[in-house]
């Protein structure tokens, strides 16, 4: 099941939908429909209440998703890819192929989103600020008194919140951009590693301790900040342990860990054969090779479609994957994990002028990571 859907490319990279944003869209105007002014427009006529509360929403996801283009901005000029930015229920993400090592390009591009926000923020209430009447204090008519004219109230929501957004996200919670810019800072001193564990380590604390003050508010919507607290206390360990996994992998080669005795089926081969093969070889995927020419791969995966009494009929040619995906002797263990996990696959077979002269699997990685955690304790 799909959950995002594209809506359009800005400088070539696909902006995505996910359903969660789809879905909560309706909520956020209803409830800016519905608060009173500062926040919301239940002073207005029906018609223009809802038609305001609804641009609201709209504007304030825009915002974000022009966050994180600024984020991806600086990403592609320092040689980095974009692959994809999606918005969600909490905000937005960008895909990016790998988050640069250099201190000073992380350092950057973890700001140039909060500093986008910083700038509409700055920018709209400046707007806003112009029309503040002779005898009201600048401070007062910006923070403390709702802004009357319901458009000019539409521009200072955004404006707010946008400043609102600035200062959460340089909070120094890892992944958040705030961690980033904490670890940047602490991999000019230290390890990347270390600087990854120690930022992951100060994420999870305020995690937990967003955590037990939304326990102790959830009454007045603490709910809200307990949720936020579990996607940074999540997303803090997910990022720490994938960064740990490219660190181990890195300099390892595919053909120092590839499994070079390399068993191959044919085409015609039936998927009984098949599975008397895979209960010999004790492997779970295999090449088919046909006259020496790479024809695709099957796994255990493919042959658990086929109805038990159907497998002395199918074809080993029928149920194959055809796009063979391959990897090259003289590339990285990390390049390897990454086609992996972009295609959701357990095995790369390994190419050398068109010949397959091993297989790599997500054992192979995983050996390989063990060992290096092995070394270093």
């Amino acid at each position: 099941m799909k959950t995002s859907i594209q809506i359009g490319r800005i400088m070539g990279i696909p902006i995505k939908l996910h359903i969660t944003l789809l879905l909560i869209l309706p909520v956020f105007a209803l409830v800016f429909a519905n608060n009173p002014p500062r926040f919301g427009f239940n002073d207005q006529p029906v018609p223009l209440q809802y038609a305001l509360s609804l641009s609201a929403a709209v504007l304030l996801f825009t915002c974000v998703l022009l966050h994180e283009l600024g984020h991806s901005y600086v990403a592609i000029r320092h040689g980095s890819r974009i692959q994809s930015i999606t918005l969600f229920l909490f905000g937005g993400v960008s895909s990016m192929e790998e988050i640069p090592r250099d201190p000073r390009v992380e350092f950057k591009m973890a700001i140039s989103g909060p500093g986008v926000s910083l700038i509409i923020g700055s920018v709209l209430l400046s707007i806003v600020s112009l029309f503040k009447p002779a005898d009201e204090s600048l401070l007062s008519y910006l923070l403390l008194e709702p802004v009357a004219d319901p458009y000019l109230r539409l521009v200072w929501m955004i404006g707010y919140i946008n400043v609102i957004l600035f200062l959460f996200n340089i909070i120094p919670a890892f992944p958040m951009d705030g961690g980033r810019l904490l670890r940047s800072l602490l991999a000019g001193h230290m390890s990347y590693i270390r600087a990854t564990r120690a930022a992951a380590g100060v994420g999870k604390m305020f995690a937990i301790f967003m955590g037990i003050f939304g326990f102790l508010t959830v009454s007045i919507g603490g709910f809200w900040l307990i949720l936020i607290a579990f996607f940074i206390y999540i997303g803090a360990s997910e990022e720490e342990k994938a960064t740990e996994i490219n660190i181990a992998l890195e300099g390892i080669k595919i053909k120092d860990i590839m499994s070079k005795d390399v068993k191959t089926v044919h085409s015609g081969m039936s998927v009984e054969e098949l599975i008397d093969t895979m209960f010999r070889f004790k492997h779970m995927g295999y090449p088919v090779v046909d006259d020496s020419e790479p024809k695709g791969i099957v796994t255990f995966t493919d042959v658990q479609r086929v109805p038990r009494e159907d497998r002395n009929n199918v074809k080993v040619s029928q149920i194959m994957t055809k796009d063979l995906i391959t990897i090259k002797e003289d590339d990285d263990a990390v390049s390897a994990l990454k086609l992996m996990t972009a295609n959701n696959i357990g095995r790369l077979v390994v190419k050398k002028d068109k010949i397959i002269t091993g297989i790599v699997s997500r054992t192979d990685l995983l050996r390989v990571m063990q060992l290096s955690e092995s070394e270093s304790k």
